[in-house]
């Protein structure tokens, strides 16, 4: 048996000491260098192709666009996606595939129309281009402005009764053609895209369509954010496509416009939040230039949980 002696000498025993540092001979991983983000362009009613790298929001692409071809980024109205038809369905919203081709839409002939508000809606869905420009993207049939055979789809409204409106957002652009009092003419100021030759003629009235397409390329995307810079991210999801398509939707018939980018950020925020309660606040935090109402918050909430029902 040991004894209280031996125990003692047992434990003044010094202490093993520390594990050498590791070999210098091994340095850790260098991170994995990020490629270059290289995308083709041209201008969408014919150009030489062009090449653009380094943006990290719309504005960005815009000016990085215009020097390419050597032209003002005040010139392009908007841009479309592998197509340079004006096709609303290839709209360039928030997300770029990573080999997408990017055409630009740029300023063609101005034209003036004299519109009488004989309902209250138009007919008018309005986006813009994330840069000061808002153009129209649909034109509901049977609808007044569907009846003035030369307001087009893709054309940027400049000014409303010779007020300029550049510079304003969609849904402001919408409140003031809402606002407009019924049985008195307007004035609205268009500029159309300028259209290659195959292109003449074309008005694509465009009545709602089921899905907004959304190109992609690969299971990568370049996410633009209007605040912060752009970001490699993997393609949305089955449920984040149809939460979004429903909340676009919502959008349009609530205030008149069409946002892909919008949708695509209300249906982040709201995987951050477990209640319709929580849902606004993080909304008002977020968004609240859009002042969106009670109503319409309770109908988007709705909907998102609807899409992550429907795709299981």
């Amino acid at each position: 048996m040991e004894s209280a002696a031996a125990r003692e000498a047992r434990g003044a025993e010094a202490p093993r000491p520390p594990a050498p540092p590791p070999s210098p001979s091994e340095p850790p991983p260098a991170p994995r260098a990020r490629p270059r983000l290289v995308f083709r362009t041209q201008l969408a009613h014919g150009s030489p192709t062009g090449k653009i790298e380094g943006f990290t929001n719309v504005r960005e692409l815009y000016a990085k666009i215009a020097e390419a071809f050597g032209i003002a980024p005040t010139e392009i109205l908007f841009c479309t996606l592998n197509s340079h038809k004006v096709d609303m369905q290839k709209l360039l919203g928030g997300q770029i595939g990573l080999e997408d081709f990017i055409f630009a839409h740029v300023r063609g002939e101005t034209k003036e129309v004299e519109v009488t508000k004989t309902e209250d809606a138009l007919g008018l869905t309005i986006t813009d281009n994330g840069a000061g420009y808002a153009f129209i993207k649909r034109i509901k049939e049977g609808s007044i402005i569907n009846r003035i055979e030369a307001v087009c789809v893709g054309d940027s409204i400049e000014a409303i009764n010779d007020h300029s409106i550049v510079g304003c957002r969609h849904y402001e652009v919408a409140k003031m053609l809402r606002e407009l009092p019924k049985s008195q003419p307007f004035t609205l100021r268009l500029v159309q895209p300028k259209r290659a030759f195959d292109m003449i003629g074309q008005r694509s009235r465009s009545s709602k369509c089921p899905m907004e397409a959304k190109v992609t390329s690969g299971r990568e995307t370049l996410r633009l954010r209007s605040g912060g810079a752009a970001t490699v991210e993997e393609v949305p999801s089955e449920f984040e496509e149809e939460a979004s398509r429903r909340v676009d939707d919502l959008l349009e018939s609530y205030m008149g416009i069409r946002d892909p980018e919008l949708a695509s950020t209300m249906v982040e925020t709201s995987k951050k939040t477990t209640s319709v309660q929580e849902f606004a606040r993080h909304l008002d935090s977020v968004l609240g230039e859009f002042a969106f109402p009670d109503e319409f918050v309770v109908e988007v909430w709705a909907a998102i949980g609807e899409a992550r029902e429907a795709c299981g």
